[in-house]
């Protein structure tokens, strides 16, 4: 997904101008699927701290090497279907932006009421003369319960959300200076008070440090739900989140039995409706008797659940991370 992205961007923006943000252990990984990045491109956190402080991370480095650039915030694991309308699509909102002081979020028909994604509100009205595909947003909701899905497609008001945002710099700047001071002023710094922001040259205990005060908040809920200036693009390109596992089923390709299998050297018997996902590595996997499952691992984990009940993997790995947590504390205390 990360390199399917990577090339997708770069069909919009020269490849040097991509910057991926990703965690503390995640960075060697993105340079084994990605040869070739300078080291401005690979920008590490410490720890999560949500979409905000992670946009802005990144915008402190664009900030050093183009003043006046525009940005576009994508995702690494969403899937986009027709690269042409998607880089139309991406070019008109960055035309809109640079004359006008606007974020742009682009929305998604809702095809059903799913409750796993977020909603996006809308006027009725277009934005802009001649400009039919380009909303005012009025309100977005995170989520919402299956009831209150049904009623946002009835009305034919409201888009999902697909996290993808489009803005000039000193627009999403002033956005944080107004939304999110703090964090601005961890990041950009702040002349007043002569606060320096993270760059290129900040060392690591800095961004250490920025992180360990900073606050956990996404864009959607600490911008783009307060700002007055955002307006929703409606996509023609065709897109699912495939951070839920029913979505990446949806949207990948099934064999016989509708099993989704990726990676990993899987042997499946008498098992339908699943998807398995294992990491590529020499290990053999033998699943027998399932029927409408997830079968998930990584180097560590293995989980299986049914999916019906995937919304139970949020607690899953909760319980699991809180273990791991308790564990490591134990040990160190005893060091």
């Amino acid at each position: 997904m990360l390199q399917t992205t990577f090339k997708r961007v770069e069909h919009i923006c020269p490849r040097e101008n991509i910057i991926i943000v990703t965690s503390r252990n995640g960075g060697e990984e993105v340079r084994k699927q990605i040869s070739g990045l300078e080291e401005y491109q690979v920008l590490c956190e410490p720890i999560r701290r949500g979409t905000a402080p992670c946009i802005a991370y990144a915008a402190s480095v664009i900030a050093e090497r183009c003043p006046t650039a525009n940005i576009i915030v994508t995702p690494s694991d969403h899937a986009v279907f027709g690269q042409e309308r998607y880089e139309e699509n991406i070019r008109q909102a960055i035309d809109i932006v640079e004359k006008n002081d606007w974020i742009i979020t682009i929305g998604v028909q809702p095809t059903n009421p799913n409750t796993k994604y977020g909603y996006i509100q809308y006027s009725e009205e277009p934005s802009m003369e001649h400009t039919h595909n380009l909303h005012k947003v009025i309100t977005f909701t995170e989520k919402p319960p299956i009831e209150m899905a049904r009623k946002f497609i009835v009305s034919g008001e409201f888009m999902w959300n697909a996290g993808i945002f489009i803005w000039r710099l000193d627009t999403l700047m002033a956005a944080y200076r107004s939304y999110l001071p703090n964090v601005a002023n961890l990041f950009f710094g702040n002349k007043e008070t002569g606060q320096a922001g993270i760059g290129r040259g900040t060392t690591a205990e800095a961004i250490e440090r920025a992180y360990s005060v900073c606050e956990s908040i996404s864009t959607d809920f600490g911008i783009l739900e307060k700002a007055d200036n955002v307006h929703v693009m409606a996509a023609s390109f065709g897109w699912s989140d495939v951070e839920t596992w029913d979505s990446l089923y949806d949207t990948c390709p099934k064999n016989g039995d509708n099993n989704v299998i990726l990676g990993g050297n899987v042997f499946t018997y008498d098992v339908k409706n699943t998807v398995i996902h294992m990491p590529d590595r020499d290990h053999t996997v033998v699943v027998e008797g399932l029927d409408g499952y997830i079968v998930a691992a990584d180097e560590k984990t293995l989980m299986i659940c049914r999916r019906d009940q995937e919304e139970r993997t949020v607690k899953f790995r909760a319980d699991v991370t809180f273990d791991k947590l308790r564990g490591t504390t134990e040990t160190d205390n005893n060091k």
